[in-house]
């Protein structure tokens, strides 16, 4: 009998033993050309793949297999392989392309190029060009429905959100939002788009399918100005419950309720907080902060910062496996 217990006991120390999955994660480094690779089990970098001039869209393709980041500078977008860490192919984007979004198949490829105002659609399969839908003034933020059916560009200039239709590929609605509107990003249930304006320092809340702005979220920081709060990045639970909202400059992220719209917390990060992402067990969110060329990794249950990473120079975007 006590051997039972003692080879149950064992068993049981060993499982509890078992680290906890480690992810990679890849960070573009706007200024110094570079990507940077971290491990999230030791929270470290563990590689620097160099790649075109200035890199700042990033994503991990579907099936995990390929990092793609957008080199605006070179008016292409490179492909990294995740199993040898290096730039193996390239894909046809449109001048200066900055931010992308794949559909939920992981086929299709929309990428805002902010160079000629269009949005280029690139079938990934057979990495080939399909063409280009024309938008507003400078395009940047990108974000797709759910069910794939509506593609969202944002025009910084414009200060527009361009509802495109996926299957005609045809701009079927704009939205007027604040200035300098930079990123996009559906709940999850498809019921609201969020949309940050840099400029203007709010997020719109917006119906998808009345295209009606319902609400804005604006921030306040005390000892701030206001200028200097400036929303960029929107990552939200698998929930919707709880959404972060990068503010730049103001070197916080803004913790958002999802239903009720309030702030309920500030977290102090870097400086220059851009873009984030979550590890794929959604126990953690990274962020990227440009001017301190760090980034910040946060507990999100307990909402705090619990590690600051060194990385390269000026970090913009990150992509998390899948």
């Amino acid at each position: 009998m006590w051997r039972r217990y003692l080879l149950s006991g064992l068993a049981l120390g060993l499982l509890s033993a078992v680290p906890a999955r480690a992810y990679v994660a890849y960070v573009s480094n706007e200024k110094g050309n570079t990507v940077s690779v971290i491990d999230t089990d030791s929270w470290t970098v563990t590689n620097t793949i160099k790649v075109g001039q200035r890199p700042r869209g990033i994503e991990y393709t579907r099936d995990g297999k390929f990092v793609m980041v957008a080199v605006g500078d070179d008016d292409t977008i490179q492909v990294i392989d995740t199993k040898t860490q290096q730039v193996t192919d390239t894909l046809p984007s449109g001048p200066d392309p900055e931010l992308f979004t794949q559909d939920t198949t992981g086929k299709v490829l929309y990428v805002a190029n902010e160079n000629d105002n269009t949005v280029t659609v690139i079938d990934l399969e057979k990495r080939a060009r399909l063409g280009d839908i024309q938008v507003g003034v400078e395009p940047e933020g990108m974000a797709i429905s759910p069910d794939d059916r509506v593609l969202i560009n944002t025009s910084e200039t414009t200060n527009m959100a361009h509802f495109i239709d996926t299957s005609s590929r045809q701009v079927v609605a704009s939205v007027l939002v604040d200035s300098r509107p930079r990123f996009a990003a559906f709940k999850p249930d498809g019921s609201e788009l969020w949309v940050s304006s840099e400029i203007g320092g709010t997020v719109s809340i917006i119906d998808p399918q009345k295209h009606a702005v319902t609400g804005k979220i604006e921030f306040a920081i005390p000892g701030l100005r206001k200028e200097a709060i400036q929303p960029v990045g929107i990552n939200m639970t698998r929930d919707g419950k709880t959404v972060f909202v990068a503010l730049g400059p103001a070197n916080r992220i803004a913790v958002v309720d999802g239903a009720s719209h309030a702030v309920t917390k500030y977290l102090l990060v870097g400086q220059r907080v851009w873009h984030m992402a979550f590890t794929p067990d959604g126990k953690y969110l990274l962020s990227t902060n440009g001017l301190s060329n760090d980034v910040s990794v946060i507990d999100v249950a307990a909402q705090k910062v619990i590690k600051t990473i060194q990385v390269g120079e000026l970090p913009w975007g990150i992509a998390m496996q899948p």
